[in-house]
């Protein structure tokens, strides 16, 4: 509905929980606290279907859309994904196909329309019973001493007994209590389109999600349905000031840093406006408090080179409905239950992050051009992409610690390139994103 239906006059409502973003989270953790036979409130600030970035699911969020009851209608407006592919400097390019994991699983995931994807998900929320609001944006969030929540749209007002903040990179409630930080390993900004006539790989590889590394950061290709295909760059702050033409200038130069992805797009056509988004990676500093949570992109969003934020959503929607419904059953436990939480979230997500902060890395690129299953290790990387980091996943834990080692020792062996790396990357941190590098009208 939009805001004109929805708040028809001023007035205050209790539910027992209220949503702030209507985006994959949000819609999920609503969704299922419903079920649970909670009164939801779910308020989104946009109106759907809205464009929206990462388009790339994984294998172990395949089971939690079964469970949410939408599988079947992701399923008819998506591309199949197999694996993921990282191309090498001779031409060729490594599969990691999701079927070759450690532990069994989903051996397919999606690539997915986010416009589509998340009205399927908001549109669930609605029919499970969450009292769904499009167009209301979230103005303010005031705290009284009891620690009593009161949530302000327009004229109207909520007083809900537990609020998540699913704002995604708004991250509302992180703002007004100042918890927000940028990631002080990691710093990069993106430049992203769709476009059509885009070569695909194929036979098995040709819904594949492609990784190109370049020096001043890496590329996705992402084939979408009716021939779509999302590209993207991710770049270090330092390349970004260089920047002196449009962004699809700039997105086009920088994908001509690596051939093969430059060779796939050649007549390829643009059939959606250039979006960024700078100061990519950031985290909290708190995931909880009284009465509350920030879920999903609302706490932290780290750099999609693995696909792992629709994933991190979703997984984390079904962790944070499991806490929420403990706490207004038993409100005692709110605070040993909200721990539990993000220690949960915290060890999963963890292990993206090693790979994320190392991926752009010779002793990396080497190792993933130069891959051999020593141990399991291969087979516990392939899980790792897949998502397979979370739930009694300590045989691929073990398995990825290896691959660290490995990983040290390899760096060892190419201690000159290492450093340099090394010493680039603190360099980049250190650097602020200047948000004028990314006007889109310019």
């Amino acid at each position: 509905m939009n805001e004109s239906e929805a708040l028809p006059q001023a007035g205050v409502s209790s539910p027992d929980v209220l949503v702030i973003g209507g985006g994959p989270a949000g819609s999920a953790v609503s969704t299922l606290l419903a079920r649970k036979g909670w009164k939801v409130v779910l308020l989104e600030k946009a109106e759907h279907p809205r464009f929206h970035i990462g388009e790339s699911l994984l294998p172990q969020g395949i089971p939690v859309l079964e469970r949410l009851g939408v599988l079947d209608q992701v399923r008819a407006c998506s591309v199949l994904k197999l694996g993921a592919d990282f191309p090498n400097d001779d031409g060729s390019y490594s599969v990691f196909d999701f079927g070759n994991s450690l532990r069994a699983q989903p051996n397919f995931a999606f690539q997915v329309k986010r416009a589509d994807f998340d009205q399927i998900l908001f549109d669930n929320a609605s029919a499970a019973g969450v009292e769904t609001y499009e167009n209301t944006r979230v103005t303010a969030v005031d705290f009284a001493d009891d620690d009593a929540i009161t949530v302000q749209a327009g004229d109207r007002r909520w007083t809900p007994r537990y609020l998540i903040d699913a704002s995604g990179r708004d991250t509302f409630l992180a703002n007004k209590l100042k918890l927000k930080q940028k990631n002080d390993k990691h710093a990069s900004a993106a430049v992203f389109s769709h476009y059509e006539g885009v070569r695909m790989r194929e036979g098995r590889d040709a819904g594949n999600v492609s990784i190109y590394r370049h020096d001043h950061g890496w590329l996705w290709l992402i084939p979408l349905s009716e021939g779509v295909t999302s590209i993207g760059a991710v770049c270090y702050p330092e390349y970004l000031k260089q920047r002196t033409g449009s962004l699809e200038e700039f997105l086009l130069q920088t994908c001509e840093k690596a051939p093969e992805l430059k060779e796939r797009m050649a007549g390829a056509t643009r059939v959606a406006d250039v979006h960024a988004t700078g100061n990519y990676a950031y985290e909290c500093t708190r995931m909880n408090g009284p009465r509350w949570t920030l879920l999903g992109d609302a706490y932290s969003f780290v750099d999609p080179m693995f696909s792992s934020g629709v994933f991190l959503a979703l997984h984390g929607a079904e962790k944070c409905a499991e806490t929420v419904d403990g706490i207004l059953r038993e409100p005692a436990k709110e605070k040993r239950l909200q721990q539990k939480f993000e220690k949960h979230f915290e060890t999963g997500l963890d292990e993206f992050k090693w790979f994320i902060y190392r991926f752009t890395s010779p002793t990396m690129k080497h190792l993933f051009a130069n891959r051999r299953d020593v141990l399991g290790v291969e087979r516990a990387v392939v899980s790792m992409l897949s998502g397979d980091v979370f739930d009694n996943a300590a045989s691929v834990r073990r398995r990825l610690r290896i691959f660290r080692l490995i990983y040290a020792l390899t760096s060892v062996g190419m201690a000159g390139k290492s450093w340099r790396n090394w010493r680039t990357r603190r360099r980049q941190v250190a650097i602020e994103t200047l948000e004028e590098t990314l006007d889109t009208g310019k």
